[in-house]
């Protein structure tokens, strides 16, 4: 019932409201699976085993295309059936890479398993774990207030669906450079912890390039669809005038959001989580979220200038990030990274003993 609450607050309709609740409650069995999906992804991630994680995520569209056609449609579960879809997906993506982890020749000297370790390395875990999440839960939810302020606008309907179409368009592209960014965490972590400060710092440029060249071509798309890209939501003629006008913003904010989702990445495979926290907190609670609120309730500019202010966010914080990697001494970093590997190993050693 919260969840309809904070619906309602958002001034949505009394039945999307509804059924946002029902989604979201019957969403949460897909949590559960995708705790244990992502440690697994991660695992392959840092082996390289890229083939068999693109094998498992096809065979799970496949999977889950039929199973949320039949919940939804012919058991007739409507949106409790599209979020039950998720989370068997989740569990099959799950159960299929654990298999394959267990049985595969390519992980047989990575399944050694010492359950003692569990707990004496979860102190260590944890000082890169929640600046990890401190660093994405801020930048998403900084999001979610901007949806929230277009709640209190007079005609906050039409602000609040152009918004939504915005960042449904963002959120989806957002997964190309994140997939970009998790293979540079990769990389680069693996470059500096084999003392190769050369290969991490050449594995950091490759990915920006590929990253802006990328959200140039999409930008470029978009911009060049913009009177028709809303039909793909709404068919309503002031949200597609409204969202056309929002879309030059949106194409900037795009190459913005590969940028600093990429140069995140980096910061992952380099140690630097809680520099990033401290990065996404400034860009977007000091300087975004104020600045948007200024450009909309002030100047009066309403769901552009919530856009903007956001944007200008995403766009400090990719050049805060893009000037602490310019700078950064590969050297010495891969020299930390393999001292924390001989520490790591000289104290496995000696729990085993």
């Amino acid at each position: 019932m919260e969840q309809s609450s904070i619906n309602r607050l958002e001034r949505q309709d009394p039945e999307i409201a509804t059924e946002a609740c029902n989604f979201s409650i019957s969403l949460i069995p897909a949590l559960l699976a995708f705790a244990v999906l992502r440690p697994l992804i991660h695992n392959l991630q840092s082996q390289s085993l890229i083939l068999p994680l693109f094998l498992s995520a096809c065979a799970t569209l496949c999977f889950h295309i039929l199973l949320c056609w039949y919940l939804v449609f012919k058991a007739n579960f409507r949106i409790v059936g599209a979020a039950l879809a998720i989370g068997l997906s989740y569990c099959l993506n799950a159960v299929i890479l654990a298999l394959y982890m267990r049985y595969s020749s390519s992980c047989e000297k990575t399944r050694v398993f010492i359950f003692s370790d569990i707990f004496s390395c979860i102190k260590e875990f944890f000082s890169f774990a929640l600046p990890t999440v401190v660093m994405f839960c801020l930048e998403w939810w900084s999001f979610e207030i901007l949806i929230l302020l277009s709640g209190l606008l007079p005609n906050s309907k039409l602000e609040t669906s152009v918004l939504s179409i915005c960042l449904t368009i963002s959120s989806t592209h957002y997964f190309i450079p994140y997939g970009i960014g998790a293979a540079a965490s990769t990389r680069v972590s693996n470059e500096l912890g084999a003392g190769n400060p050369q290969a991490a710092q050449l594995a950091a440029c490759v990915v920006m390039v590929l990253a802006v060249t990328e959200a140039v071509i999409v930008g470029t798309i978009l911009f060049c669809c913009r009177y028709v890209l809303a039909y793909a939501f709404n068919s309503d003629k002031d949200v597609v005038n409204y969202v056309s006008e929002l879309v030059p913003l949106l194409s900037f904010s795009i190459i913005m959001d590969s940028l600093q989702s990429v140069l995140s990445g980096v910061a992952r495979g380099t140690g630097w989580q809680h520099i990033g926290a401290y990065v996404n907190l400034g860009a977007y609670y000091i300087v975004g979220i104020p600045l948007a609120s200024v450009l909309c309730f002030v100047l009066n500019l309403r769901g552009k200038g919530l856009w903007i202010g956001i944007m200008t966010g995403s766009a400090v914080q990719a050049i805060v990030l893009a000037i602490i990697t310019v700078t950064t001494n590969w050297r010495k970093q891969a020299r930390m990274a393999r001292e924390r590997i001989f520490e790591g190993t000289y104290s496995a050693g000696n729990r085993s003993v």
